[in-house]
């Protein structure tokens, strides 16, 4: 590349994927570097994109298999963007016995989503989770740092309509 050549969008090169290429150089003399490379990537972009995976793979000479296999081993690595909002639903045994498989099937039948997945939109990524430490509230649901207790499938459209 020429020194005096433009190293943005607006020329064809991603700043982003220039970004990913200097996390790999910084990163990859490091014992184990795979995880902390995809913890800075997901820090630059929210999530891992494919595009940013191809070149971790290009720059650490490993295949996208064992990249994968991190990646999806891992609970705390995305493959794909995270909704403006987060909505977490508890199975924990409390939640679970009181109704809270009824609340994630209505979440999914009126978002049009499902568990670890992001509406069409963007506005809402639908996550499970084993316990939110509410278990007198139970069915519990959180939406961002929000917890609704006592939560029915009734009640769902009405606590949605907050976030719209």
């Amino acid at each position: 590349m020429k020194e005096n050549q433009c190293n943005c969008k607006c020329k064809g090169i991603d700043p982003k994927l220039e970004k990913t290429k200097q996390i790999v150089e910084e990163l990859k003399d490091m014992k184990g570097a795979l995880i902390p490379i995809l913890h800075e990537v997901q820090d630059l972009y929210g999530y891992l994109p494919e595009e940013a995976l191809h070149i971790v793979a290009k720059e650490l000479k490993i295949g996208m298999s064992e990249i994968y296999g991190v990646s999806t081993f891992y609970s705390l690595f995305r493959l794909e963007p995270k909704g403006e909002h987060t909505i977490r639903v508890c199975m924990g045994t409390a939640c679970y016995v009181k109704g809270a498989q009824n609340i994630v099937d209505k979440l999914n039948s009126v978002l049009n989503v499902e568990v670890g997945k992001t509406t069409q939109d963007g506005k809402f990524t639908l996550e499970v989770a084993r316990c939110l430490g509410s278990c007198g509230l139970a069915p519990v649901m959180m939406i961002d740092n929000r917890v609704y207790g006592k939560v029915t499938p009734d009640d769902i459209i009405k606590i949605l309509e907050e976030y719209k």
